[in-house]
């Protein structure tokens, strides 16, 4: 099963740089513009100028992101602002955080960050849950074409039912860690550094019969997988002999308790000839439409909070901008089952697909071209931004939905399947910056 080893990895000089919230950022994908400029001024050696670096309106084949960040990457090196492990380590990698005000209870996820050998989804060793997108791929090889690098870790799960990985983690990361800090989001970013080789052997060991289930990062995973047959064709080698045969992964076990996924909700525009009458009429024919008016409070909080209350029924909320919304709870699931075919009852049952194909494809007409280019549909983790973009006029309507559950993206996986795009946010998001792992050390 799954390959597991330590390595030497290329991380900021804390010799040099105390505070390491000053160089590290979150992953790119979630990153604005205007939080990409934040970061550029937030020093001058923070990990943005490598893995999401600006561009320029003359930027052209020998100038550009990429080969400003691979320039910026050798040049750090040189001046040992970026050094490498003496010994080859695995890295035990917690955050600390509490969802909510100061009052909410602290959690506390643990997980290694390793390489672990790149293996095609059809030996079913590492397993995908999610559609990716061949822009943000072209990106990825960019980046890893010019540096060399894994800049970020691919956010992986296993299972882990007797604790046993669990126990060395919790064992290994007992001390004081080597590193901490704690980034803008209040999260505490602890680090220790794990050389003893017979603690690594016994890890190692540990994962050979585990299969690693995606939780993030699969677009960093199939670029991997792509470079690496790339550079064995380009080089004549064969696969398992080369360190880009390998990617770094931070490995989270499922029952960790500091696990969260939140839902990512849908915002609808441009719909030619939306009603809101028509719209509802129709949702009928397959769903219960509940028509529920808020009297005070938090318009968002109110949908969520019933949402999460009754989260194993097949419902989401339908928000259109007044006083009130609409709960749609699917009258029977064999509607689905009939529409889709040759998919599992786990893919056909999800909240999301119903949402995609019994909804937004089915009567709004966004299919997955539409849904590529957000042509009519934008994403947002937030659900008070949701209710506000179309308070505001700015969309037409949004669907508010429950957040996938961690069995769910098991079955799925397991079944061979993938979800919708923005079908899973885990939190909170792991830092880039941590470590990296540079292939020609």
């Amino acid at each position: 099963m799954a390959k597991v080893i330590p390595f030497k990895g290329l991380r900021y000089n804390t010799d040099k740089f105390k505070d390491l919230n000053m160089v590290t950022a979150p992953p790119y994908d979630i990153i604005t513009p205007e939080e990409q400029q934040e970061l550029y001024n937030k020093d001058e050696y923070n990990i943005i100028r490598l893995d999401y670096g600006m561009e320029f309106e003359s930027d052209d084949e020998n100038n550009n992101k990429y080969t400003r960040s691979a320039a910026h990457l050798n040049k750090w090196i040189d001046e040992q602002v970026l050094v490498f492990e003496d010994e080859p380590a695995f890295y035990i990698y917690e955050q600390v955080f509490q969802l909510g005000d100061e009052e909410s209870p602290t959690h506390s996820l643990k997980g290694i960050i390793s390489l672990v050998e790149l293996e095609e989804f059809s030996k079913k060793i590492i397993m995908p849950h999610e559609e990716t997108l061949k822009k943000a791929k072209r990106d990825r090889m960019g980046l890893m074409t010019a540096t060399g690098t894994n800049m970020s870790q691919i956010y992986s799960l296993y299972m882990d039912p007797d604790q046993a990985i669990a126990d060395i983690i919790s064992e290994c990361s007992d001390g004081a860690p080597d590193i901490t800090f704690t980034t803008d989001d209040n999260v505490i970013q602890n680090i220790w550094i794990i050389k003893d080789p017979a603690i690594i052997g016994v890890i190692s060991k540990k994962f050979e019969n585990k299969q690693l289930f995606i939780a993030d990062g699969h677009h960093r995973y199939e670029t991997a997988l792509n470079y690496r047959n790339i550079r064995h064709e380009q080089d004549g080698t064969e696969v398992g002999t080369q360190p880009y045969d390998y990617t770094m992964m931070m490995l989270v076990s499922m029952d960790d308790s500091g696990l969260f996924i939140f839902p990512t909700h849908r915002m609808i525009r441009n719909v030619k000839n939306f009603s809101e009458q028509m719209t509802v009429s129709m949702l009928t024919e397959d769903f219960s439409a509940s028509k529920i008016y808020f009297t005070e409070g938090d318009y968002a909080d109110i949908i969520m909070t019933k949402l999460r209350n009754t989260v194993d029924e097949k419902q989401f909320a339908f928000y259109t901008g007044d006083n009130y919304y609409y709960l749609l709870r699917l009258k029977d699931v064999h509607i689905i089952d009939d529409m889709i075919s040759g998919k599992s009852d786990a893919y056909k049952h999800l909240d999301v697909t119903i949402l995609h194909k019994l909804v937004l494809e089915r009567y709004f007409g966004i299919d997955d071209k539409s849904l590529a280019e957000q042509q009519n549909l934008v994403y947002t983790r937030s659900a008070s931004e949701a209710v506000e973009a179309v308070r505001s006029g700015e969309f037409q309507c949004a669907f508010l939905i429950n957040a996938t559950k961690i069995s769910e993206i098991k079955d799925i996986s397991l079944a061979n399947e993938k979800m919708p795009q923005k079908s899973t946010f885990f939190w909170p998001k792991l830092i880039t910056g941590i470590v990296i792992n540079k292939f020609d050390n």
